[in-house]
């Protein structure tokens, strides 16, 4: 597959809209592909990224009927960046609404990043909606993600120059709390132009780790719609990992250990720096029955071919089998 190239082309629109969840939040969705097909939901990261057309593009429009959504305060999702009455408690039960808005009897949930531990919670929480799960480059929401994230030992120790730059935008002294720099930075009432300013260098760091080993772009021009909602997306994000996404890595895991009679297959790139490979060892230990790929040559992003093609190839293991007690892995 090309570095740029992906397998399908976007799945057909079968429907959106927006659908109220109370508490003044009103979620974005799409389903897309075959009508009667297998149905999967997707859930995204961040928290705060939403969702975009590329994503459709993982799936066989032919086998899959695909449930799309932006997450509270997220994408076309209304309204953006709030914060308020925005919590995991209130995803979990928003992604069950938007199941049985649908009239879906149940579907496979495929998540990555944070989409992976909000797939624990929910899945953990509403077993019997659930075939399957696919999680990719699990975040486990706990204090030594965001310590390897956003710290000098960690990541900022691999891409030092990135994080170097990274720094030259926070307050002065903030190298030891970047990520509560980035709180205040980002939260209510912030100075506009220092928002702005986290907002940019923030999705700069995240871009260094998903993609390293390349010079650093030149940063985007962005006109004004485009600076406030990524100022938007890393509010949400700031806000989520603030309170540890209100979840922890124990109750990730906990979670985790409740999902026994749910098929679950754990993929993880190998050259991972947004999520560390060891999140996928722990996920598949605490998860009885779980399966787990490794994927060479790949990191953090799914667009990255080898991860494309192993989580294609998971997708259509499921399909024809119905579980992963055959499919790759440990």
């Amino acid at each position: 597959m090309p570095p740029d190239a992906l397998p399908f082309p976007p799945a057909p629109l079968l429907e959106h809209g927006l659908l109220d969840v109370g508490d003044g939040h009103r979620l974005y969705f799409e389903r897309c592909g075959k009508p009667d097909g297998l149905p999967v939901v997707f859930l995204h990261g961040g928290p705060g990224s939403g969702c975009n057309p590329r994503q459709r593009q993982l799936f066989d429009a032919a086998r899959f009927q695909v449930v799309l959504f932006d997450q509270r305060g997220c994408g076309r999702s209304t309204p953006r960046g709030e914060c308020h009455a925005n919590t995991t408690r209130e995803l979990i039960d928003d992604i069950e609404r938007l199941r049985q808005h649908l009239g879906i009897e149940r579907w496979l949930v495929f998540g990555g990043s944070w989409g992976a531990a909000l797939g624990v919670a929910y899945c953990s929480t509403y077993p019997q909606a659930c075939l399957g799960a696919i999680l990719r480059g699990s975040f486990l929401t706990g204090q030594a993600d965001l310590d390897w994230f956003f710290g000098p030992e960690g990541a900022g120790a691999i891409c030092a120059d990135a994080w170097s730059s990274f720094c030259t935008a926070l307050p002065p002294a903030a190298e030891g709390r970047a990520l509560a720099a980035l709180c205040t930075n980002l939260g209510d009432g912030a100075d506009k132009r220092a928002a702005r300013v986290a907002a940019e260098a923030w999705a700069a760091w995240e871009e260094a780790l998903i993609a390293p080993g390349q010079a650093p772009a030149a940063p985007p021009v962005r006109d004004a719609a485009v600076q406030a909602a990524l100022v938007d997306k890393y509010r949400v994000q700031a806000h989520y990992l603030a309170h540890r996404c209100f979840l922890g890595e124990e109750a990730v895991l906990e979670a985790a250990g409740r999902m026994a009679d749910i098929p679950t297959a754990i993929l993880h790139g190998r050259l991972d720096l947004v999520c560390r490979p060891r999140n996928a060892l722990r996920l598949h230990a605490a998860l009885p029955g779980s399966r787990l790929q490794w994927v060479d040559d790949a990191g953090h992003s799914p667009f990255d071919p080898p991860l494309t093609r192993a989580l294609i190839g998971a997708l259509a293991h499921f399909a024809e089998h119905g579980d992963f007690a055959r499919w790759p892995g440990a």
